[in-house]
């Protein structure tokens, strides 16, 4: 059983590209599972439908919440879809089997004044500073995620047409827009890059973001910077990284940008995980609603018509 999974997980290495935290995830929740379907004393080629069902009930039993669930099937059914592609199983008993719904929340995100609070806050005139100030314009200016962020490589960088070139889920490479503050900011960390690998003696790894002796700097550094900034500028310390890149698809769709476009800045597969940013522009559309509609404020403050 463990062989199975542990070939599996190999497969979506080598084939699929998937990330080493995805994989740990993977690995905790199909062992688990593996481990589950042991006591029942029944081999992972025979799961049932009925097996899996029951697994998912004891999960919900044991306080996981919806969305820990959803995670935990989507591992399966990754793992059943690939047994049966390799003929392992006849029948895919996770196909079309179906977890508990997830509320869906809106996301957390920042208003423009507070992004201005944000970056307006004085940065030290030391590589740190301008590292910072540079990691802070870049979030905001391109959507990016974490990871996306901590791994963007210097030769993929183009700040005289705007964008960075970076590598998202699934391995997948798409350009990400860098606005004019976010090039200047950028533009300002790059001597003090040189000067910082020259002080620490070391080559030049190839990443945008170094650290303080000189190597690449992690993406937990980055999601502590940003927590650390948003500190010191009198902001909510529960902002991330995420935060920003919430902020950044919210202020898009609230000033006219489509659906669409917001997808692929954002790097979504599926149109539907960027669907749950529409409610940001309910008041732009409450404007366009005033201003044309019959029985809109601005008709209604008007007053009848003659």
């Amino acid at each position: 059983m463990t062989d199975l999974v542990d070939r599996y997980l190999d497969w979506l290495r080598a084939e699929r590209r998937k990330s080493a935290a995805t994989l740990r995830a993977y690995r905790g929740d199909l062992r688990a599972f593996a481990s589950w379907l042991g006591a029942q004393e029944r081999p992972l080629p025979q799961t049932a439908r009925t097996d899996l069902r029951r697994y998912l009930v004891e999960l919900e039993q044991q306080g996981l919440v919806a969305t820990s669930v959803q995670r935990k099937l989507a591992s399966l059914r990754g793992l059943f879809a690939w047994l049966r592609e390799t003929g392992a199983i006849a029948q895919d008993p996770a196909r079309l089997l179906k977890g508990p719904k997830a509320p869906r929340r809106v996301p957390r995100f920042l208003t423009t004044a507070q992004i201005d609070q944000l970056l307006a806050q004085p940065f030290d005139e030391t590589p740190q500073g301008q590292r910072d100030r540079a990691i802070l314009e870049t979030l905001y200016s391109s959507g990016c995620r974490v990871s996306e962020c901590a791994g963007m490589k210097l030769a993929d960088l183009d700040l005289d047409e705007g964008f960075v070139r970076v590598l998202g889920k699934g391995q997948k490479e798409r350009l990400a827009l860098l606005g004019r503050p976010a090039r200047e900011a950028i533009a300002a960390w790059l001597p003090a890059r040189r000067r910082l690998l020259a002080a620490a003696r070391r080559l030049d790894p190839g990443t945008l973001w170094l650290n303080r002796f000189g190597r690449p700097l992690s993406a937990r550094w980055v999601f502590q910077t940003v927590v650390d900034r948003a500190k010191a500028a009198g902001l909510p310390t529960s902002l991330t990284p995420h935060g920003l890149r919430h902020s950044f698809a919210t202020h898009l769709l609230d000033r006219g940008a489509d659906l669409r476009t917001v997808q692929e800045l954002l790097g979504h597969a599926r149109l539907v995980t960027t669907e749950i940013y529409t409610h940001v522009s309910i008041g732009r559309l409450r404007d366009v609603y005033d201003r044309a509609h019959p029985q809109g404020r601005l008709h209604e403050d008007a007053g009848p018509a003659p």
